[in-house]
């Protein structure tokens, strides 16, 4: 039997979110008597196979409240960039003792703290497949998808049997992540998120499905929403 893939995880806290409206960073918005992003952390760093977490905050960030450790496993924090990709590279480039070029990084949005444990599970387990250069959570989608014309018309309906909505974490090789990320700044692309640098460098990616309530809060009804759904959690004791 194979030992259980440990990782590494990295998580970009230095976006503002304005989508949500607030003066305050979503990210440290209170959220079941927590910030979504000390819940975010938590989640990660409960899982017995993610050895540390490294965040990558905006510069001077004032709201960060100095954690250093959650569930006795180390946080480091680190200076993001304007992008999400720019927080993620810096977090790869932060030279740690336990960092090698193929030690496993995972990165998992900051506004994702519904991150359920079977999932993670499953997410590294898949990283078992030698053809692909790692795995991402994602889910199916069910809606019935348009495409719209200029006029903001329908154009057409668009198959949905190969769709899916990429979700988080994303894990990779430090330095594969590394590379495509830094690849993709050079040549002046934006990308999205990790996979589609990977996919850039014509590297398959696994589709791992995950729990669409792995929600991203975005806007105030997703915080409400994500607000209930820890709450169940925790009446259930799965938190």
């Amino acid at each position: 039997m194979n030992a259980a893939v440990r990782a590494w995880a990295v998580v970009p806290a230095a976006g503002r979110g304005s989508r949500m409206g607030t003066e305050l960073p979503k990210q440290y918005l209170q959220l079941a008597g927590r910030t979504v992003l000390e819940h975010t952390l938590s989640a990660l760093l409960a899982h017995p196979q993610i050895d540390g977490v490294t965040v990558a905050l905006s510069a001077n960030d004032p709201h960060w409240p100095g954690l250093e450790s959650l569930h006795g496993k180390p946080i480091v924090a680190v200076t993001g960039g304007a992008e999400r990709a720019d927080s993620v590279l810096a977090a790869l480039r932060h030279e740690l003792p336990s960092h090698h070029d193929q030690t496993w990084m995972l990165v998992h949005d900051a506004a994702r703290p519904n991150l359920h444990p079977q999932d993670l599970t499953r997410l590294l387990e898949a990283l078992s497949n030698a053809d692909c250069a790692g795995a991402i959570l994602a889910s199916r989608v069910a809606d019935t998808l348009k495409r719209a014309d200029a006029q903001q018309c329908i154009a057409e309906t668009v198959d949905r049997s190969t769709l899916w909505r990429a979700l988080t974490p994303q894990v990779f090789r430090r330095r594969t992540l590394r590379q495509a990320l830094e690849r993709a700044q050079t040549e002046g692309v934006v990308v999205t998120d990790e996979a589609m640098a990977i996919e850039r460098q014509r590297q398959t990616v696994q589709l791992v499905e995950g729990r669409a309530d792995n929600l991203k809060i975005t806007t105030p009804a997703d915080l409400e929403l994500a607000a209930f759904l820890l709450q169940q959690r925790l009446q259930k004791g799965s938190l």
